[in-house]
């Protein structure tokens, strides 16, 4: 038996204290009995999502998951950013060139066919690995179509995905999460709670020679289809895993049929975690009518006998229900939903192919001019395949071979994508009575977002309209001192050449978008252009050439923001923004606070 002895010294708390679920099991125990379901069923499981950070907790329950797998099974750990070649497997570079024919190399995945994978990182996994990993799950195997090779090879295994996401806003991706059974989350878990597992190898395999002959029978499969649909569970793996579950749970106790128990260990570790809602509740029911005297006793009999499966139903739901934490059902009371698997995203800029810097990206064909970096490694990976027809070739023509025969299509170069630094452009309208007013909202919202430059590497420029024309007043800077400088010696009043302000903000974008970085357009104004581009006064003509240059401003593909200043919102700033293809944002009273928010909500 694999087990961890406990510290008698250790502090214990106690264990009403201890983080656990109505049933009386611990978050501990309930993660070992996952283990142990996982062992006894790892392909039709499919693994365990575990939500840990690295700790001596973690790497407990992994020992014990460990422990827990026959002589000789398989395990590969995958690392964050493997390549396409180590996980799929490839051509092996060292071998062909050496044996002059194509020579193929194992992967990953094909390497644990029949055992474990663990994630690492998982939460940060790309979408492309995370892809890749999906085809084998659904498939069952690895196809290999690339460098001359083409091969199918058996990939059927389980996967440990450990994630190590801190908040809500970071965690697996839901292609991902959706294909494991098991989701678990050892954060609250102490060390001296990790103590023993009640499981060991011989159980795993009595338990896997007997699982061929557990089924569950038709009211069963109903009972948990119904259960994940009032927890509101879309996704119709689910069912599939707690039926697998329950199978895996029955067999681990040496049994051939299912049992409510193990529907109750089915609902508590594969549907409570993935519930989004809770079950409507029942109005406690009225008494029952009674019987029609002429009704037959064998339909009575035939009524109690349909009860049956609701009854089993209600079981099901009650033990998911219990698994469920308390904080979750406040929150799913709110309306919210159980947790965002989305990335997090921060302020950056948009994500651009670069030949020389950057993070790389893969490789494509072509000549290393120009300064590209040529991929030597995937240059001869390409020439590797027809060696030995090249080598056959230059004998034939009477020439003489050398050992590596590269010709001109085998080139590959490097590339790179970067993330461009994001311009914040702020077009104010500094015209009028108000104008200082909206000048300190523009300079306390600069200010602000400078003080973030220095992490994020943005700049902030600021461009005002008034009287007969704009002027750029700030040009794209990351300097606080320079911005209070420039803000501090602009005048307001006159009148509002607002297609002017659209059309030097544009320029400024355009020019920003040429040195290769990401601009944004924040416009603040009222709305009310009463100056054409011209000069000439009129509010007919001024709101024309407004509304053509957010046109312009559009076909531009620039990302802006148009907030309307005004006491109360106007109908000119809504049709500037649809006309812009911007988000309005009526801010009457604004503050530089709420212009932060609100600039970086749409950056």
């Amino acid at each position: 038996m694999s087990g961890f002895a406990a510290d008698p010294a250790a502090p214990r708390e106690p264990e009403s204290e201890r983080p656990q679920g109505q049933t009386g099991t611990s978050l501990w125990e309930d993660a070992v009995l996952a283990a142990a379901l996982m062992s006894v069923d790892p392909v039709g499981t499919g693994g365990i999502a575990l939500r840990a950070l690295a700790g001596p907790v973690r790497d407990q329950w992994l020992q014990v998951m460990r422990d827990l797998q026959p002589p000789d099974t398989p395990m590969r750990r995958i690392p964050l950013h493997v390549s396409d070649g180590r996980l799929l497997g490839g051509l092996d570079l060292a071998a062909t060139l050496s044996a002059g024919r194509p020579v193929a190399e194992r992967g990953l995945l094909v390497e644990a066919d029949g055992g474990i994978v663990e994630l690492a990182m998982a939460e940060r996994i790309a979408a492309g690995t995370a892809a890749r990993l999906n085809m084998a799950f659904d498939s069952g195997e690895v196809v290999l179509e690339r460098d001359g090779l083409a091969m199918r090879s058996p990939a059927r295994f389980a996967v440990v995905a450990l994630d190590e996401g801190v908040g809500d806003d970071e965690g697996l991706l839901n292609a991902l999460l959706d294909r494991l059974a098991f989701h678990l989350e050892l954060t609250h878990v102490r060390v001296h709670e990790a103590v023993a597992c009640d499981y060991d190898v011989d159980e795993i395999l009595a338990a896997r020679a007997l699982l061929s002959e557990v089924r569950v029978t038709e009211p069963q499969s109903e009972a948990i289809c119904a259960t994940a649909l009032a927890l509101g569970i879309p996704s119709l793996r689910a069912s599939i895993f707690a039926s697998r579950a329950a199978c895996a749970a029955a067999a681990l106790e040496g049994r051939t049929e299912v049992t409510d128990a193990d529907l109750a260990v089915a609902g508590r570790l594969v549907l409570a975690p993935r519930a989004t809602m809770l079950p409507p509740m029942e109005p406690p029911p009225d008494e029952p009518p009674p019987p029609e005297p002429d009704e037959p006793e064998q339909e009575q009999d035939k009524g109690e006998d349909q009860q049956e499966p609701k009854e089993l139903e209600d079981q099901v739901l009650e033990a998911a229900k219990a698994a469920i934490p308390a904080d979750l059902l406040a929150q799913l009371q709110l309306g919210k939903l159980r947790r965002s698997r989305a990335r997090a995203t921060g302020k950056a800029g948009a994500v651009q192919n670069a030949p020389l810097r950057g993070r790389p990206a893969g490789v494509l064909r072509g000549e290393p001019r120009a300064g590209v970096r040529l991929n030597v490694v995937e240059t001869l990976r390409a020439a590797a395949p027809w060696q030995r027809l090249r080598r056959e070739e230059v004998a034939r023509l009477g020439g003489r071979s050398t050992r590596i025969e590269v010709r001109q299509d085998d080139f590959r170069i490097t590339r790179f994508k970067h993330r461009s630094e994001t311009t914040t452009i702020f077009v104010v309208d500094a015209s009028g009575s108000s104008a200082l007013h909206r000048l300190a909202e523009a300079k306390g919202a600069v200010e602000l977002l400078l003080a973030d430059c220095y992490v994020r590497r943005d700049r902030v420029a600021l461009v005002a309209f008034r009287g007969q024309a704009a002027e750029v007043l700030l040009p794209p800077t990351r300097s606080l001192v320079r911005a209070k400088r420039s803000l501090a010696s602009l005048p307001g009043g006159g009148g509002t050449p607002l297609a002017s302000g659209i059309d030097l903000g544009m320029m400024l974008a355009d020019s920003v978008k040429r040195r290769g970085g990401t601009p944004i357009v924040i416009i603040m104004t009222d709305g009310r252009a009463n100056v054409a581009r011209d000069g000439t006064g009129g509010r007919a003509r001024a709101s024309e050439d407004a509304l053509s240059a957010a046109r312009l401003m559009r076909s531009a593909e620039i990302t802006a923001l148009v907030i309307d200043t005004s006491p109360r919102p106007q109908q000119q700033g809504r049709d500037l923004a649809a006309e812009m293809g911007a988000r309005y944002l009526p801010l009457p009273h604004a503050d530089a606070t709420s212009l932060s928010h609100a600039v970086r909500a749409a950056s």
